[in-house]
């Protein structure tokens, strides 16, 4: 018997996924995402990985804790620098939903994180080639490879529904 004798429909070829893809860990950081949305926080999650593995896992908790600098980023650098047991992150890959603003690029060149892999970019206030570039100015200690896009398109689309919303909002009062 083939295939196309089967009285159902075959399931499409897709392929197997891959747990140490930039997708993979994007998707992770679009969970911790969502996570803050549901908290009414900037929906932006990021997460860290070290030789394969998520290491560090945070989303935006600028409101939650009353502290400007509660980045997802920031927050994430802080619990990876606990369990490396160093500040220094040279083998590390940090996953962010939206392109890192001028702050967490600073702590990002600061900890040598390796590479950068964002979602989507910010061309108002994005410091990894958005608006400047600070994770690869070479006058710095450190640059960072950077990569861009992946899930591009999901990430926006987050933040747009959360400012929607967010407007919608005002409005109603």
């Amino acid at each position: 018997m083939q295939p196309e004798d089967f009285p159902f429909p075959q399931p499409p070829d897709s392929p197997p996924i891959d747990l140490h893809s930039d997708a993979h860990f994007m998707r992770e950081a679009l969970r911790m995402a969502r996570r803050a949305y549901q908290k009414e926080e900037v929906p932006v999650g990021a997460v860290i990985v070290r030789a394969g593995e998520i290491i560090a896992r945070s989303w935006n908790q600028v409101e939650t804790l009353k502290d400007a600098t509660a980045h997802a980023e920031m927050l994430a650098l802080t619990q990876a620098e606990i369990v490396v047991e160093d500040w220094r992150l040279t083998d590390c890959d940090l996953y962010v939903t939206k392109e890192p603003c001028p702050m967490c690029a600073g702590a990002i060149v600061h900890c040598r994180i390796r590479r950068v892999v964002f979602g989507c970019p910010d061309a108002k206030s994005g410091a990894a080639g958005g608006f400047i570039n600070l994770l690869q100015t070479p006058n710095l200690n450190h640059r960072s490879e950077v990569v861009q896009g992946v899930l591009g398109g999901e990430c926006l689309a987050l933040l747009q529904s959360f400012f929607a919303a967010r407007r919608a909002a005002k409005k109603e009062v």
